[in-house]
């Protein structure tokens, strides 16, 4: 029977593409996992990887085994974990990477009531605004949107992400509320700047109707962080296309009101994603469990879609 270390070094370094980086997913040296995949090899009589100094590639044999062993491998250590964690209370570190804004203002004010309820779970939480590979970085959780999804990695959609446009009612009180998209030439534009590409984001509006129309703000300023354009527009210099989520506490408090509430931008859903469904640490599945249901009690799926329009946005002048 072969031992489970063996093809736990395998499956890794073949989604991984590496000994080291299998190495850091499994908590052993790049040399022990090396050593695991060549005695499995000589264990089966049949070379698995294709070896170069950059990256390992698995051979028509390989690829032919990994695909049979996988789903039984995960079982296995699924029942495992299971049966060793008996009653155990979850515990342990808690590595998860967000956006800075969104972290801070939606995640991070669940600390206490989690901590609370699970005391020997240790957050280790980076604020960034990247996308992290999950298992190559060993992150236990990243929360965001349109991420990619690599090998071994799983999505649970948590609420959509909306564009919509705002501005502050100062700006607005001496102008004419636009009624369509065409409307908006006239007014001052705080763009976005992409980070990824530095290109100015350009947004397509649509409505119910399925109509879809290019926004034309006039160019007045450019920045490059979400929060940021949120916090210029509430100073009352121009017209922003910002997520529902860095828009909501703006809207609440009226220091914002959102311009053509039948109208919005799609980027795709807000998502917590995790390494893999059958092996997930108890850490992970109640902190992916505890998010969830927050979201769900919050109605936030709800308040951060834009096509339901808004209630604080001032009648048309």
């Amino acid at each position: 029977m072969e031992s489970l270390a063996n093809l736990e070094s395998f499956m890794r370094s073949a989604e991984l593409g590496g000994f080291s980086a299998a190495a850091r997913r499994l908590a052993l040296t790049p040399a022990a996992v090396s050593r695991n995949v060549a005695m499995l090899e000589r264990n089966l009589g049949t070379r698995l990887f294709q070896r170069s100094t950059r990256r390992l590639t698995l051979t028509e044999a390989g690829e032919r085994f990994l695909s049979e062993i996988r789903d039984h491998v995960e079982a296995l250590q699924t029942a495992i974990a299971e049966v060793s964690s008996g009653g155990a209370e979850p515990a342990g570190v808690l590595k998860v990477s967000m956006s800075p804004h969104f972290g801070t203002g939606y995640i991070l004010p669940l600390l206490p009531e989690f901590m609370a309820r699970y005391p020997l779970i240790r957050p280790d939480w980076t604020f960034e605004n990247r996308q992290v590979d999950l298992i190559a970085e060993g992150y236990d959780a990243a929360i965001g949107g349109g991420f990619e999804l690599t090998p071994g990695a799983v999505a649970r959609v948590l609420a959509p992400a909306h564009i919509v446009l705002v501005a502050s009612p100062a700006y607005m009180k001496d102008r004419p509320m636009p009624a369509h998209p065409a409307d908006l030439a006239n007014l001052d534009g705080i763009h976005m700047r992409s980070s990824n590409t530095g290109r100015i984001r350009q947004w397509v509006m649509r409505n119910a109707g399925g109509d879809e129309v290019p926004v034309a703000l006039r160019e007045k300023m450019v920045l490059n962080d979400p929060a940021a354009i949120a916090h210029a527009a509430s100073l009352g210099l121009g017209v922003a296309m910002i997520a529902m989520p860095d828009a909501l506490s703006y809207m609440e408090s009226g220091m914002l009101v959102r311009l053509l509430p039948d109208w919005y931008a799609d980027i795709g859903p807000i998502s917590i994603y995790y390494a893999s469904k059958t092996l997930l640490p108890a850490k992970t599945r109640v902190f992916i469990d505890f998010v969830v249901e927050h979201f769900r009690k919050e109605r936030l799926a709800e308040r951060f879609a834009g096509s339901l329009g808004a209630s604080n946005t001032p009648k048309r002048r």
